[in-house]
């Protein structure tokens, strides 16, 4: 700006004002910058001296917990600390290795799980997992969000389960799901296995109470689990048998009403 407003020819006068006003617009913004330059300039007081920059290299936990380092700052300390990298994969051990090269010459070894296919860090609790893997096959995505809900479970996110997440989830975590009347998973609820003897849910849960009939909750109050095969025992066909023949297992016969003969006094008319 200075150069051009000396280098105008004075004769010029309107050309020369707006230079010389360019020259100062331009004056202005570099003392506003050297100002700011100044603020920002630390005193000779704070700059520490060398030795106390070698033991807080000895001791990098200090600088990198401290209150006024920020993500850039440790940033800045990572590039200056590390030279590079290297990842390589433990397939028989499902751990991911890293080699840490120091740009001091130093080598580092890190090992750290490999995450699953579709595994991320919003996921379900291990116990939410376990219990959805023991009861599915045996129960409804339905019943299952119920007694997940009930024991305090949540999904990965925070939410409470409903059907379509316990639906959801299963299918990523690729776990068969729930049919009703199917006996090839093994496994039967009560009123499967009431249907399949012929018998009301009573008098399983009856057989159930007395210990003739094996049986499983996954937690208190849910629906018990039997096996299908634990049905067709000699003791449980043999009380079931039972049942039937005494009184109280067979149907009560129906009472029959006797209607009276005598002519009621709209009849008569």
């Amino acid at each position: 700006a200075q150069r051009r407003y000396e280098a105008v020819d004075p004769d010029n006068r309107l050309v020369a004002a707006e230079l010389e006003a360019r020259w100062n617009a331009a004056l202005t913004q570099l003392r506003a910058c050297e100002q700011r330059v100044s603020e920002r300039e630390p005193s000779s007081a704070s700059v520490p001296d060398r030795e106390a920059l070698l033991r807080l290299a000895g001791d990098l936990r200090t600088a990198w917990d401290a209150s006024g380092a920020d993500a850039a700052l440790k940033q800045r300390l990572v590039r200056t600390l590390i030279e590079e990298v290297v990842v390589d994969i433990d397939d028989a051990r499902r751990e991911l290795v890293l080699i840490i090269h120091w740009r001091g010459g130093q080598h580092s070894e890190v090992r750290a799980r490999k995450p699953a296919t579709g595994e991320h860090r919003k996921r379900a609790s291990a116990d939410a997992d376990a219990m959805i893997r023991a009861m599915a096959g045996e129960q409804s995505d339905a019943a299952m969000a119920v007694r997940l809900n009930q024991a305090g479970h949540r999904t990965g996110h925070g939410l409470a389960w409903t059907h379509r997440r316990v639906a959801a989830y299963r299918r990523t975590a690729r776990i068969p799901a729930y049919a009703s009347g199917r006996q090839d998973s093994g496994w039967l609820t009560m009123r499967d296995a009431a249907a399949a003897l012929g018998v009301p849910n009573q008098a399983i849960r009856k057989l159930i109470q007395c210990g003739l009939l094996p049986a499983k909750q996954v937690m208190p109050d849910a629906p018990w689990q039997i096996r299908a095969e634990d049905l067709r025992a000699t003791h449980v066909l043999e009380a079931v048998h039972k049942r039937r023949r005494s009184p109280r297992g067979a149907s009560k016969p129906r009472r029959r009403v006797k209607r009276s003969t005598t002519p009621r006094r709209g009849d008569a008319q």
